[in-house]
């Protein structure tokens, strides 16, 4: 699998861009991917040097449709992800996110 097959996307939210001043990244991984894989991944998109990998799996939410004649709706369920957060070396940031 390709890097950037691995990588999906970078996730950014208030918690994670309080977190990029530390030098941690996150990114929304493929779930197959493995914390070696993943280090690889991004070392080599971004030219820098990974310190640690953790990764999180997000499960799916549950939704409920409500629809006249069905007196409880229908249930259906969002699908999961797995995240991955990326610890860099010091004194190393990756451009991308600077923006944000």
């Amino acid at each position: 699998m390709s890097p950037y097959e691995l990588i999906k996307r970078p996730v950014i939210t208030e918690k994670n861009t309080m977190l990029m001043e530390h030098g941690q990244y996150t990114f929304e991984v493929a779930p197959t991917a493995t914390k070696h894989e993943i280090k690889e991944a991004v070392e080599k998109i971004f030219n820098v040097k990974v310190v640690s990998v953790n990764t999180i799996h997000v499960p799916g939410k549950t939704k409920i449709k409500r629809r006249r004649g069905i007196p409880r709706g229908i249930v259906g369920r969002s699908k999961g992800r797995k995240k991955a957060v990326v610890k860099l070396a010091e004194g190393q940031r990756i451009e991308l996110f600077e923006g944000v």
